[in-house]
């Protein structure tokens, strides 16, 4: 499956969840900070160049919700926001790279591996791939952490309007069989662009069903 299957349904209530109100509501920088466990959460993780602070301004119809910037590492704490009542929205720090110190990436990553194994409300991490490049193997380290933990993931392939259709379908495959194998994996790829709004409501459609089989 590669794309959110089209429930009308699921469609409206999806883009009723994402068109009211999204507000900041913690951040964490020590696994010892984290807010109470209260409602579902649903986490969005990726390298620190794949895109992801402007995939989630694009989900929530925000622009600043999630900071942006062209420096790569910007976002170095777990943030929560509250997406209307409905869900809590995480935003990890990116994985990868960062123009920082070996050590502070060494403490993030620590935080973020105690976060997805501890999490009991954690109901799905959405590890975003760069549409353009493909999974990679700092990629790979990330599904493994999921799947030894037994975390539910998707994969979200971003920057489709930068990529050719020839490429892309080609991108598509590879990554199909990436998770072919993989126990934690849900089989649905969705292809976004942030800037050109595709696969935005088939990602609000895949999270209203998901927050519809948790009973939230």
């Amino acid at each position: 499956m590669t794309a959110a299957e089209d429930d009308p349904r699921l469609r409206e209530i999806g883009r009723k969840i994402f068109a009211g109100e999204a507000d900041f509501k913690w951040a964490s920088t020590a696994i010892d900070n984290l807010p109470p466990m209260q409602r579902v959460e649903i986490a969005f993780a990726g390298r620190s160049n794949v895109g992801k602070s402007s995939l989630v301004n694009a989900l929530t119809n925000r622009k600043t919700l999630a900071r942006t910037s062209h420096t790569p590492g910007r976002t170095q704490q777990l943030n929560f926001f509250d997406i209307g009542g409905h869900f809590t929205l995480v935003d990890m720090p990116g994985y990868g790279y960062a123009a920082v110190s070996k050590q502070k990436v060494e403490a993030w990553t620590d935080v973020i591996i105690e976060y997805l194994k501890g999490r009991a409300n954690l109901a799905r991490v959405y590890v975003l791939i760069d549409g353009r490049r493909g999974v990679k193997d700092v990629d790979r380290d990330v599904m493994n952490l999921l799947d030894t933990a037994a975390v539910s993931y998707a994969l979200v392939l971003t920057k489709h309007d930068e990529v050719k259709k020839i490429e892309a379908d080609k991108i598509l495959a590879a990554t199909q069989l990436e998770i072919a194998k993989r126990p934690a994996a849900y089989p649905e790829i969705i292809f976004t662009s942030s800037r050109m709004g595709e696969g935005i409501p088939e990602l609000r459609t895949a999270i209203a069903r998901l927050l519809e089989e948790r009973g939230a």
